[in-house]
């Protein structure tokens, strides 16, 4: 087994991934924080339930959407034959799906910190809510987005249990690292699962540094 191929993957998963969280998270944080509606804390629960849930059960749930015969999947086989269990895609969908609710819930706090009357000032000269958004909030928000970036990073990278019911564990075409290590360990590989673990570890202690240090620099 070697380690370049799913260091490789595993990195361009985490950033496919942190894109698409970044924009789908951030969004989210920003309505919860700054929109008011009914049933907000049940939205709000319902997209952190993957912090809590084992992460199988969330695989399973997406193998249940978007595998061949789901919810979402069979008309995109149907219509579009397109197939996104056991490719890299839906590696990329499990990281983002177990990565969001972290950039969700850093990018609400961030927003609820801003001062209301910025938006009222930004308002009385004219500006819509998306030109207040990217011109006033995300500047003023800038640090606790970021640490909601670096967070859903570190937590797509290490992405496991949901990638494995959905992507599978295939050398060269889905094994990420964490899998690797699995693989690794279950085949008595002990020094590949000690390198693997180590690149791992370095990356995850290196992204709560940076954590760390911006949390305190607000």
């Amino acid at each position: 087994m070697t380690v370049l191929p799913a260091l490789r993957l595993s990195l361009l998963v985490a950033f496919s991934a942190t894109l698409l969280v970044a924009a789908a998270g951030g969004l989210a944080g920003w309505i919860l924080a700054r929109r008011r509606f009914p049933g907000r804390d049940v939205a709000a629960a319902l997209l952190s339930v993957p912090l809590v849930l084992p992460p199988t059960v969330t695989g399973y749930y997406l193998l249940v959407l978007l595998g061949r015969r789901g919810w979402i999947g069979a008309p995109l086989q149907s219509l579009a034959g397109w197939s996104i269990p056991f490719t890299w895609a839906a590696c990329v969908v499990a990281a983002a799906v177990m990565a969001f609710p972290l950039m969700m819930r850093a990018a609400r706090a961030a927003f609820e910190q801003i001062d209301p009357r910025h938006e009222l000032a930004a308002a009385s000269l004219g500006h819509g809510p998306l030109s207040i958004l990217f011109r006033v909030l995300v500047p003023l928000a800038r640090r606790g987005l970021t640490v909601g970036l670096v967070l859903a990073f570190a937590r797509a990278l290490g992405e496991f249990g949901a990638t494995l019911l959905l992507a599978g564990n295939i050398p060269g075409r889905t094994q990420t690292l964490p899998l690797a290590v699995y693989e690794a360990v279950a085949t008595g590989e002990d020094r590949t699962a000690l390198v693997l673990a180590l690149c791992l570890t370095l990356v995850s202690v290196a992204v709560m540094l940076v954590a760390e240090r911006l949390g305190r620099s607000r």
